[in-house]
């Protein structure tokens, strides 16, 4: 049988305040975890923060921070460390995806992703790491794209942050493995979340039709015939931070119906 009970551990989540990240809090509690979590809307963050798993084990806590923010993502850190205890599991989900023409893209531009994208996972990480190498038990895992691996040029800063992430796991994982500490990568493929219902929104109203027709179209393209859901995305990740998942370590786990071809 997995082992994947949560029970006891502390897990932190960063952006979840919709699609996977929220997924992923829900999971996690559901297994057991106590789970601290954090997102910059807080209307978002009461609402999910008043999840009642229905295993009854589990426990979920909410911050509002901004993880571009190098203060505000300490002070999430500190809080949620202080009131759930020091984390063992880290999902390192905040992320976002802006489309924009690289020659028109200032060094201001950049920065600004690269801190939320990369400079997140590296701080919550580093918070993480002495408590998880003290008791020789860790599970990090970064929430990264398949544009990682074949970028699309309209989101190349995107694709840039994310590749630096799937690095850096690799790297954690070599460096800290012999802790028991294991960092893997979730690799999502055409997910079915807000950002997607936003964009297909966006081009079915430039192409005179309606957001399910994109949807089709783009589907095409998927094996499977369809986007995924961020549960089924946040069942990857609940596995990667479960005893299920003891031998796994600096591996990127695909979810994308089978459209990769890169790995």
């Amino acid at each position: 049988m997995l082992d994947m009970d949560l029970s006891g551990r502390v897990a932190l989540v960063t952006g979840a305040s919709k699609g996977i990240g929220e997924a992923a809090v829900r999971l996690l509690a559901d297994h057991g975890a106590s789970v601290a979590f954090c997102a910059r809307g807080s209307e978002a963050v009461e609402s999910l923060a008043s999840y009642s798993p229905p295993s009854g084990t589990g426990a979920v806590r909410g911050y509002t921070a901004d993880m571009a923010d190098a203060d505000s993502t300490q002070q999430f850190l500190d809080a949620a460390t202080a009131d759930a205890g020091p984390p063992d599991i880290l999902v390192n989900n905040v992320g976002a995806s802006p489309s924009r023409n690289f020659l028109f893209m200032s060094d201001d531009d950049w920065s600004d992703l690269h801190q939320l994208n990369l400079m997140s996972a590296v701080r919550c990480t580093r918070h993480c790491l002495p408590h998880m190498r003290k008791q020789k038990w860790g599970r990090v895992v970064m929430v990264a794209t398949g544009a990682a691996f074949s970028p699309n040029p309209a989101l190349i800063d995107y694709a840039a942050t994310k590749a630096a992430m799937v690095a850096t796991a690799k790297a954690l994982a070599t460096k800290y493995g012999a802790d028991n500490v294991l960092t893997n990568t979730i690799i999502p493929g055409l997910i079915r979340t807000d950002m997607w219902e936003r964009a297909a929104a966006e081009i079915a109203e430039a192409n005179d039709t309606d957001a399910e027709a994109i949807f089709a179209r783009n589907s095409t393209g998927v094996p499977q015939g369809r986007y995924g859901t961020p549960e089924e995305v946040a069942s990857g990740i609940v596995f990667l931070a479960s005893n299920a998942a003891n031998y796994i370590n600096g591996s990127c786990l695909t979810i994308d119906g089978g459209v990769a071809s890169y790995i």
